[in-house]
């Protein structure tokens, strides 16, 4: 590259000193933003947050993207991995005009600076993170550990986008960013964006020394190199001569991706499997912790050292010193050569901003629903399963669901706006069949015994729920759909990471200007009825109690008992906008219970009396309710039906199938609630119903605790009881197979306790056959292996 005149440092140096003033203006004033007055103690906050000593390394960055994507046009979107350096991010913002017309109240003038600083971490304003309320941003950053997941997904099926994203060394620490260096290897040149990442080493976490910081240039060198990327390094504290090697090394890399994308796609190196994965730059950037600020406070070496890290000055109020010394911090920025009398950026400091949507807070990658299209779903009735008669036919639902799946590839195979993704589990899952519409995205090299791996594939697996999830969101909040199929006991892992979706959604509903993006779908199967070869550590059905506890306006749940209802689930999550859909379903052969036509409707009630499978028919009441929700619950429970129908036909039966969990809360708590007379039509108001249910039982009861049945309540499911063993001992160990369920009936319905006492020890007697027979054959009782709906 040419080195940049004098001018153009000048320039660039004008931009940053800028950003660096709203920064730390954010942080502590509430008044007198241009400094015409003497600070005084009624200028400055009373409760004084925000992280500075970050912001000084992202407006670099940030005045560098701005100079690049304006000299070559390109599009880009930038990822701030340190998002609790919200100061930063929203001085560049303000700085380049499009907070201003995202929020036209905070103009980009004196009042809007001085709105500006108000607002932040102020009651009433907005976060102290990059967040969801921040334009141009698809990372909110107050979790750490996300950011370079999210920039790869972002750049999947976006070839014109280069994503840079920012990494903190605290966040490099963590175990999801230190598996995203992988990403690279799944990263096609042809069809996909390019990634720069920035690892930003400023030394410090908010107490310690960061561990990249402070481990040998040599071994860094060859971590990074390691990870399959060409490190380009920044270092220094004098401006001007950062500003010289942060460009260098922009330009170097910008280069050399131009090089890689060109090579790829003229060439197609890419369809070689012979062909290693490029081998990608990323710029190493290593300035001072607070840079440009405070050097010491009160005795005590600030800049450079984790006491930068928040508030420099804490005391500004109260002590005269600290007040002073802040002023001369914000008046070193020389804030008069930057904004004109009227606090508008001057043409010296705008002069590397883009233009348009090319700014880094109006590119609408950023707001992704401005570029989503709907999926072209096939129909389900081309990929139902037949269903004559309720409980006689078997299928493997995720099979089922993977031949729709696999038909929307097929139609998206143009427009590349949807992938499925997960932890090395896809044909374990029985979603295989989407390989013969696409591979698995993988660009190493391949060995002669390798299957389905693709330069271009679109269903991507790596062993990190964390960096498959991550990949997602990036791939959803750009404007695309997916689906997340993992084993149900490890969706645990990303709990932390769909409660950080889920807040910022909640938050995106609430912003007139940020589109419906489509919704996070999980397939969770592999599930805990049916691990009983992995055993008890792969028994954890609990991710639906922490999913629930979220906003309700955002999260469903669904429990489709057969085929064509996961079919029909599916379909409606694919549709959804701005949602968290989790989806629960076997992998294992399961009884067909309702054709296409009922499927679809039963799963738009959410929950339905099955009138085949029980006695209750005509004006009768029930004398007892049958309640189920998940596969495995909807088997044990109809086979309770049905032993009920041949030993006690007297008995009034209700059978209620659930599908969506959110149904049983009062409908005031949840959209998908049911009011209470919902409610008390199909569970009855003062009849014993009893539950069998996929997951925690006791997560039924809270749901369902303010109902006027409550009482009469009793619930079946999981209770940590699990081990290596057979189907059916599964459930008998936890209570809730067909001969538990019989005799909870009989214990609940008044009069059942004397006459049916013969009937309640055979379910005993059956119980206790059950354990002896699995010990000695080593499989279930043939009355249970072979059983189907007999009515």
């Amino acid at each position: 590259m040419t080195a940049l005149s004098a001018h153009s440092i000048s320039e660039l140096d004008a931009h940053w000193r800028a950003a660096n003033y709203l920064a730390v203006g954010q942080i502590y004033l509430m008044g007198n933003p241009l400094l015409t007055q003497p600070l005084r103690p009624e200028h400055i906050k009373p409760r004084l947050l925000g992280h500075w000593g970050t912001s000084p390394g992202l407006n670099l960055v940030h005045t560098h993207l701005n100079r690049v994507v304006k000299e070559r046009a390109l599009e880009a979107l930038c990822v701030w991995g340190p998002g609790h350096g919200g100061p930063a991010v929203l001085a560049n913002f303000w700085l380049e005009g499009t907070y201003s017309e995202t929020y036209p109240e905070v103009s980009r003038d004196a009042d809007g600076m001085a709105k500006l600083f108000r607002q932040f971490s102020f009651p009433g304003g907005v976060p102290s993170h990059v967040a969801p309320e921040t334009p141009g941003s698809v990372h909110e950053g107050g979790e750490l550990g996300y950011s370079l997941a999210h920039a790869y997904g972002a750049a999947f099926d976006h070839p014109g986008l280069l994503v840079a994203c920012v990494i903190g060394d605290g966040e490099a620490e963590t175990g999801p960013l230190a598996a995203s260096w992988h990403a690279n290897k799944f990263l096609d040149p042809v069809h996909d964006g390019a990634v720069l990442p920035i690892l930003h080493l400023n030394g410090y976490k908010i107490a310690n020394p960061t561990v990249l910081s402070r481990i040998p240039e040599d071994e860094l060198d060859a971590l990074l190199r390691g990870y399959g990327h060409e490190p380009l390094y920044v270092t220094g504290s004098d401006p001007a001569q950062v500003h010289h090697a942060m460009a260098r090394a922009m330009d170097h890399a910008l280069d050399r991706i131009a090089v890689i994308q060109q090579e790829a796609r003229a060439t197609d190196p890419g369809r070689d499997p012979a062909r290693g994965y490029a081998r990608w730059p990323m710029i190493v950037l290593r300035t001072p912790k607070g840079w440009t600020g405070p050097a010491n406070v009160d005795g005590d070496p600030v800049e450079g050292t984790w006491r930068a890290h928040q508030v420099p000055l804490a005391g500004v109020r109260e002590n005269p010193a600290h007040l002073r010394q802040l002023e001369d911090w914000l008046r070193s920025y020389r804030p008069e050569e930057l904004f004109d009398a009227d606090g508008r950026p001057t043409a010296q400091v705008l002069a590397c901003v883009p233009d348009g949507e090319r700014r880094l807070g109006a590119v609408p990658y950023a707001n992704g629903g401005r570029l989503l299209r709907p999926l072209p779903l096939p129909a389900l009735d081309q990929h139902a399963v037949p269903v004559d008669k309720p409980g006689r036919t078997l299928h493997e639902p995720t099979r089922v669901l993977g031949r729709f799946l696999t038909q929307i590839m097929r139609d998206t195979a143009e427009r590349r706006d949807f992938r499925v993704v997960g932890p090395d589990e896809t044909a374990s899952n029985r979603l295989d069949d989407l390989y013969e519409a696409t591979g698995k995205a993988w660009q190493s090299s391949t060995e002669p015994t390798d299957r389905n791996l693709a330069r271009d594939g679109r269903v991507m697996e790596i062993l990190s729920e964390h960096v498959c999830q991550g990949w997602l969101e990036g791939y959803l909040l750009t404007g695309r759909h997916g689906l997340f199929s993992t084993y149900e006991a490890f969706a645990h892992i990303v709990a932390s990471m769909v409660a950080q979706h889920t807040k910022w959604l909640k938050t995106s509903r609430e912003l007139s200007w940020r589109a419906p993006i489509a919704s996070l779908n999980y397939l969770l199967t592999s599930h805990v009825w049916r691990q009983d070869h992995n055993g008890f550590s792969h028994q954890d059905p609990g991710f639906v109690d922490h999913v629930l506890n979220k906003s309700p306006e955002v999260v469903r749940v669904y429990l489709p008992p057969d085929a064509n209802t996961l079919l029909a689930v599916t379909d409606h999550a694919l549709r959804s906008r701005d949602q968290v859909n989790v989806i629960v379903a076997g992998k294992q052969p399961c009884f067909d219970w309702l054709p296409i036509d009922e499927a679809r409707t039963h799963v738009t009630r959410g929950a339905g009396i099955w009138e085949w499978a029980g006695t209750d028919h005509g004006s009768r009441a029930p004398d007892v309710v049958l309640a189920c929700a998940g596969d495995v619950p909807t088997m044990e429970t109809l086979a309770a039906a049905a032993l009920l129908r041949e030993h006690l036909p007297e008995l009034a039966v209700r059978v209620v199938n659930v599908v969506d969990i959110a149904r049983l809360m009062p409908h005031e708590e949840h959209p998908h609630g049911l009011t209470d007379t919902q409610y008390d039509a199909l569970f009855t108001t003062d009849k014993p119903v009893i539950f069998a249910y996929h997951g925690y039982p006791w997560l039924i009861h809270r749901l369902a605790y303010r109902r006027t049945g409550h009482p009469q309540l009793h619930v079946r499911g999981y209770k940590e009881s699990g081990t290596t063993t057979t189907p059916f001992d599964m459930v008998v160990r936890n209570d809730m197979d067909r001969y538990r369920l019989v005799m909870d009936v009989i214990d609940r319905v008044p009069g059942l306790a004397t006459r049916a006492e013969g009937l309640r020890q055979a379910m005993a007697d059956q119980r206790a056959r059950h354990h002896a027979w699995i010990r000695e054959h080593g499989t279930d009782l043939p009355e249970v292996t072979d059983w189907s709906w007999p009515y």
